[in-house]
C-alpha cells in the first residue's frame, strides 16, 4: 500500500485510523481514480474515529461528502447524526461500504425521516 501513488496524501490518516484504513483506501481511488472526482480532501470526523472525502463528481459544481465503512461495522443512527454535525450539516451523505472482495456500494444518506413513494 506504501507504494500506491494515492499514500502521500493519505498516509496520516491510515495510520491515525486503522480500523478504516481499508475502506478509506479503496474508497479514496474509487473515487479519484475510477469516478475521477476532482478537487478530493480528506476530512477529519472524530467524533466516528475516521475520515471522510469530500470532493466534486465530473461536470457539477457542487460538493458530496462520503464516508467509508466496512460492511462488517455496526452503524447506529447517533453515529450517522454525529457524521451529520462533524461534516456541516450536508444536505445528504453518501456511506462508502466496503466489501472484503473489494466492492464498493454507495448508499444516499439524507437527515430526517423520509416516508417511502407509495
Amino acid at each position: 500500500m506504501d507504494k500506491h501513488p494515492s499514500y502521500g496524501v493519505l498516509s496520516e490518516y491510515l495510520s491515525k485510523y486503522p480500523q478504516v484504513a481499508g475502506a478509506l483506501f479503496q474508497t479514496y481511488n474509487d473515487l479519484k481514480l475510477a469516478q475521477q472526482w476532482t478537487d478530493l480532501e480528506v476530512i477529519e470526523v472524530p467524533g466516528c474515529s475516521r475520515c471522510a472525502l469530500r470532493g466534486r463528481r465530473p461536470n457539477t459544481e457542487d460538493l458530496f461528502s462520503v464516508v467509508p465503512c466496512s460492511l462488517s461495522e455496526s452503524l447506529s443512527t447517533e453515529w450517522i447524526r454525529t457524521t451529520f454535525q462533524e461534516l456541516g450539516g450536508p444536505p445528504h451523505v453518501y456511506l462508502a461500504i466496503n466489501t472484503e472482495d473489494s466492492s464498493i456500494v454507495y448508499y444516499k444518506i439524507s437527515p430526517g425521516i423520509v416516508k417511502p413513494p407509495l
